[in-house]
């Protein structure tokens, strides 16, 4: 049952228990008052101050007591009269209407009369009571029982048989599978490790960014051993009622070890396993921790726990627990990271084996223009491009669905509705030429891969470099020329347009460069003046780790990088001023240029010139 039934259910319940309450006199009052007795008289509910008063004015024929509790009067007005009477004045009224001339009478019967029915009254309460306490079974079933506060595991099962995920349908991590691998052999064969004293690790944590396959692997470690497979997510333990978490997690190692060997896999255990040194107090961080502890627990040693084995998943593996992630609990750390060009080509291979593919298709070509590309990216791209065929009613999909999958992954949409002015589209195509010459005239900077005035997202243009090979660090050399590559849309706009028609086009790229230099000086140690010290701190941190004159120096540093940057884009297009109006002009009447294309136009281009600071140092050097 999820969690908008049982909302519903819970209202629903306690509307009905307020109701029942609220209508079991009210309903016994409308269905008898206002009708008739056999004598004829009209029945009324009063109170007992009413009736007191009727006996004084002289209103009542016949006082008739039902057990000292309840009485009726008989009125003048042929009107009988009902009302409660506490026991304790009970004799006092009837001396007051006897001492009044009214009849009074005395009936052992305790309830009063609805007619000459003296049951009705009773079976009416009997049914009011039924209704409120079975409302409150109801409640306590649904809510207790069988909702959050029951504290039952909502982990899910995958037979050995549904576990159709095998290691060859995981590619681009051969490492990481070779690790798992013991964990399989363990699973299939228990005795080959125990008979010689050691013992498998019984927890592996895999980290990494996402969609590099941690979920994929942990099902192929499950298809491959032929071990029920129960998967739970870390917010599946997160309540707000303290002990459920707990509870769920007893459950979840209860059902695991009933079906051992298996693999528990627990997706995104950062959600639960978070640091107990931070945070705040409270009846959430409270709870959190209980159910961190029971975890603990029911992971150290596995003693009880033989066959059960422990898989988990983050993103953010700095922000676990220590207990939880020392050996005896994970004692294994797997880090994924995004494929490299072999891994990438190898995923490709695995999702294009369904796909049909044209003659032209170089899966090596795709792989070697998508780094940073993680298997979830390649798997969306494959299924991008033959979608872009099928639409186009193609019988396969050509290397030109790939590339134009790829722009719609990287650039966005195309907004072919947006309509530009001839102004804007004129200003738009300068300020996408002036970053396109400068990354063709900065030897440091990645290739162009294409420059477009076309609308995507929220872009009016774009200039997509790609490179051509997988970078593990970064060069200072191309940290600069990208900077210089982020001004060079400023830069143009100032040189055609003039200082006073500059526009907020440009507020991307200078957030780009501004953090861009920023890491530079504060934490990759790029800058002479202010030292190679790392200056990486939270927040919470900076004002008592930072002195006020250190963080001027950071912010005139990051200041002077970025100016120096914007300096090497001005002196690139001034002195290249025939290329960049040949270039903006290419792209306002073809509106798209490929990088190819702008090798092509650069045959005819000179050649490139340095910047003169550079030379200078260099002949210093």
């Amino acid at each position: 049952m999820n969690n908008r039934k049982r909302l519903v259910i819970a209202a629903l319940v306690a509307l009905g228990l307020l109701g029942g309450i609220a209508t079991s006199y009210p309903l016994y009052s409308a269905l008898t008052s206002g009708t008739e007795t056999e004598e004829g008289m009209t029945l009324r509910d009063s109170s007992y101050s009413q009736v007191v008063e009727l006996v004084r004015a002289g209103e009542v024929e016949t006082l008739t007591f039902y057990g000292m509790r309840s009485a009726s009067a008989a009125g003048t007005d042929n009107v009988l009269h009902r009302t409660l009477v506490p026991e304790l004045v009970a004799a006092d009224l009837a001396r007051q209407a006897a001492d009044a001339g009214v009849t009074v009478e005395f009936k052992s019967e305790e309830f009063l009369p609805y007619g000459e029915s003296v049951t009705a009254r009773a079976l009416l309460a009997v049914v009011g009571n039924l209704l409120i306490f079975g409302f409150l079974g109801a409640f306590f079933y649904f809510y207790v029982l069988r909702g959050p506060m029951a504290g039952r595991s909502k982990v899910r099962q995958v037979s050995a048989s549904d576990s159709n995920v095998r290691f060859a349908d995981v590619a681009g991590c051969d490492a990481e599978k070779e690790e798992l691998m013991e964990v399989v052999q363990f699973l299939r064969d228990p005795q080959r490790f125990s008979r010689l004293g050691g013992t498998v690790p019984t927890g592996v944590l895999m980290s990494g960014p996402p969609g590099t396959g941690k979920t994929l692997l942990a099902k192929a470690v499950a298809g491959e051993a032929g071990v029920p497979f129960f998967s739970a997510s870390g917010s599946d333990f997160v309540e707000m009622y303290v002990g459920v978490g707990a509870g769920r997690v007893r459950s979840m190692f209860a059902k695991a070890k009933k079906k051992a060997p298996c693999i528990l896999f627990i997706d995104e255990i950062d959600a639960v396993g978070r640091s107990r040194s931070t945070g705040t107090s409270g009846g959430a961080h409270e709870e959190r921790e209980q159910t961190l502890n029971q975890l603990l627990v029911e992971m150290d040693g596995f003693g009880a726990n033989s066959g059960v084995i422990v898989i988990a998943a983050t993103n953010r593996p700095e922000i676990l627990d220590a207990a939880l992630t020392r050996p005896g609990r994970f004692s294994r750390n797997i880090v994924l990271q995004n494929p490299d060009i072999g891994g990438r080509e190898k995923i490709l291979a695995v999702h294009c084996a369904k796909v049909r593919l044209a003659a032209d298709a170089d899966l090596h070509v795709v792989a070697r223009g998508t780094p940073g590309f993680s298997g979830a990216d390649l798997a969306n791209l494959v299924n991008e491009a033959a979608i872009m065929a099928a639409r186009s009613n193609r019988d396969s999909v050509t290397m030109a669905d790939f590339d134009h999958a790829k722009d719609r992954l990287i650039m966005g949409n195309e907004r072919r509705s947006f309509v530009l002015s001839e102004e804007d589209r004129r200003l738009t195509a300068y300020h996408e030429a002036g970053h396109a010459l400068v990354a063709h005239y900065s030897p440091a900077s990645d290739p162009i891969h294409k420059v477009t005035i076309v609308p995507r997202g929220q872009s009016l243009g774009m200039v997509v470099r790609i490179p051509e090979r997988d970078q593990p660090s970064l060069r200072r050399s191309r940290l600069l020329a990208d900077l210089a590559v982020a001004m060079g849309g400023r830069a143009a706009e100032e040189l055609i347009f003039g200082p006073e028609e500059i526009t907020t086009g440009a507020s991307g790229d200078i957030q780009m460069a501004s953090r861009i230099a920023r890491k530079m000086v504060a934490e990759w140690g790029m800058s002479e003046r202010v030292g190679t010290v790392a200056y990486t701190l939270n927040y919470a941190e900076r004002d008592s780790a930072f002195s006020e004159d250190t963080t001027r120096q950071i912010d005139a540093e990051v200041k002077a990088l970025v100016a120096e940057g914007r300096d090497r884009a001005l002196h690139i297009l001034t002195t290249r001023m025939d290329q960049l109006h040949e270039l903006a002009q290419a792209l306002l009447e073809r509106e798209s240029l490929s990088g190819a294309e702008i090798k092509e136009m650069a045959r005819n281009w000179p050649a490139s010139v340095e910047d003169p600071s550079e030379v200078v140092a260099e002949q210093a050097a």
